[in-house]
């Protein structure tokens, strides 16, 4: 009995001591998506009034890799990336807009001032469409190969290192 109180609380320290040593070795900045690696959801969102006819939706997936990123007029960090997202539309690469929660006036007004090289921008005002893709906080940008399959999810406002070390590498590897 008297070693069962040393045995005891030495086992719970090393149970509780090798989950915080995994916990340490994890980054905190990679949030798991259940979406990686299966189809991108279904959704159909309307467009932004006065931008175009076209909303976005899952039938707009497919065909070629494209980046879906999500946006908002309230969000700092988005404001931060949008130059970058401009350039890579203007390198040819696809990008899709989700704006999310986010007031039609306020994101066309921030369109027009920031520049809009979106090929299709849905507007998510109530957020369902975030939810069904998983969004956990904007901005968040995804990549999505030619059948409609979810391969990569950054979330934060993407850098140039990131997009030189993660974005190009996957988006070359799809065109393959």
């Amino acid at each position: 009995m008297r070693r069962l109180l040393f045995i005891v609380p030495a086992v719970v320290f090393l149970v509780i001591a090798t989950f915080l040593a995994i916990g340490l070795t994890r980054d905190p900045s990679e949030l798991p998506s259940a979406l990686l690696d299966r189809p991108a959801p279904d959704f159909d969102l309307p467009p932004l009034p006065g931008r175009d006819e076209h909303g976005f939706s899952r039938d707009d997936l497919g065909g070629e890799p494209v980046l879906v990123n999500v946006f908002a007029s309230w969000c700092v960090p988005c404001r931060v990336e949008h130059p970058l997202i401009n350039r890579l539309a203007e390198t040819g690469i696809v990008v899709h807009g989700l704006n999310h929660k986010d007031q039609a006036a306020n994101a066309q007004a921030w369109l027009d001032e920031l520049g809009d090289n979106f090929t299709r921008v849905g507007h998510d005002l109530d957020g369902r469409a975030g939810i069904e893709w998983g969004v956990y906080g904007v901005p968040e940008t995804y990549i999505v190969d030619a059948d409609g399959t979810i391969v990569h999810r950054h979330v934060g406002p993407l850098r140039p290192e990131d997009v030189e070390r993660e974005i190009r590498p996957i988006l070359e590897s799809l065109k393959r």
